[in-house]
């Protein structure tokens, strides 16, 4: 099944080593071991990581799943409901998916922007008057060597 996507000959002269190359391949991301832990069985492990980046550069693993899902659905066998995506890796700016926004949902989010703008320059403001951030003692009384803002209780 994954012979057809394989480029026999393209890459080194043992066109033969190939299923145990990719077997190799499949074992280190199976397992999670590093190449070098690679078992004897698949090959040199420099040859394995060295015709992974062959194949990864060349497209390979691509049309292999392109191909894979074409053959399944040909089957009728495409079920998308198993289809999950990591939201830790995909992420999108708005503008990308699609989402378009009303002026008046627009105009709100630039004025809290604004809002926000103003309160890290107020915040800027009071470290360079102070010279850093007021210490603020357990009791919630401010210690700041200046005495601004320091309670007489």
């Amino acid at each position: 099944m994954i012979e057809p996507y394989l480029p026999i000959g393209e890459y080194g002269p043992y066109p033969e080593r190939l299923r145990q190359q990719f077997e190799g391949v499949i074992w280190r991301f199976r397992t999670g071991g590093q190449w070098r832990e690679m078992p004897r069985e698949f090959g040199a492990w420099s040859t394995v990581s060295n015709r992974f980046r062959q194949w990864r550069d060349a497209g390979v693993f691509e049309a292999l799943m392109e191909g894979l899902i074409a053959e399944a659905a040909k089957r009728g066998e495409v079920d998308l409901s198993l289809v999950s995506v990591d939201s830790t890796t995909v992420r999108a700016h708005h503008d990308a998916a699609g989402m378009h926004l009303g002026s008046d949902t627009m105009a709100v989010l630039e004025k809290a922007a604004e809002e926000a703008q103003k309160a890290r320059q107020k915040g800027e403001a009071r470290r360079n008057k102070t010279g850093g951030m007021p210490k603020v003692t357990r009791n919630g009384k401010n210690r700041d060597a200046s005495g601004v803002g320091a309670s007489s209780g």
